[in-house]
């Protein structure tokens, strides 16, 4: 795909309704097969509320960017420096099945990348579900490396089962 028909500028409050609409698609594409309908919309509520969206749009070191592909939304990324300020945490990084294999969620990657670098960061890190084996294999050609296992409660009776991996900056 030409660079110039891949956009990525950063998510505003106007922007709530299409990141909810690209969370709920891409969400349940994507994840129905390992973590149920019912874990999906109890995250969804918990993660993509127009309320949530707009604290996140609003916090200081949280960023949220929005993929374009030919002028039309499909994907977005978040990202924020941790509380040590050491580590940007790649929170969340989409794009559609449509869209795959186009370069965008590499550009995002690369912007998140960019702004750990700026924050002086040493290190981006980010949880990936241990049954995604494509995103894992992704971001393992991007470097990233898992560094530990983890099960967390979430609430609502579910838990995230995740590798988090890191990379250097």
């Amino acid at each position: 795909m030409d660079a110039e028909k891949i956009v990525i500028r950063p998510a505003v409050e106007a922007d709530i309704d299409v990141l909810r609409a690209l969370a709920e698609e891409i969400w349940r594409e994507h994840y129905t097969a390992i973590i149920g309908s019912a874990q999906i919309a109890y995250m969804l509520e918990q993660r993509y509320s127009s309320e949530v969206l707009r604290a996140e749009l609003e916090r200081i070191n949280l960023w949220w960017d929005l993929l374009l592909i030919e002028g039309e939304p499909q994907g977005y990324s978040s990202y924020f420096v941790d509380s040590d300020a050491d580590s940007l945490q790649l929170d969340k990084l989409y794009v559609r099945r449509a869209c795959r294999r186009m370069g965008g969620g590499v550009r995002m990657l690369e912007r998140a990348l960019a702004r750990a670098s700026q924050r002086h960061c040493s290190r981006v890190c980010l949880a990936v579900n241990k049954f995604n084996p494509s995103a894992i294999a992704a971001y393992r050609k991007w470097n990233f490396r898992i560094e530990r296992s983890v099960v967390k409660p979430i609430g609502g009776g579910f838990f995230m089962d995740d590798y988090i991996m890191v990379r250097d900056v």
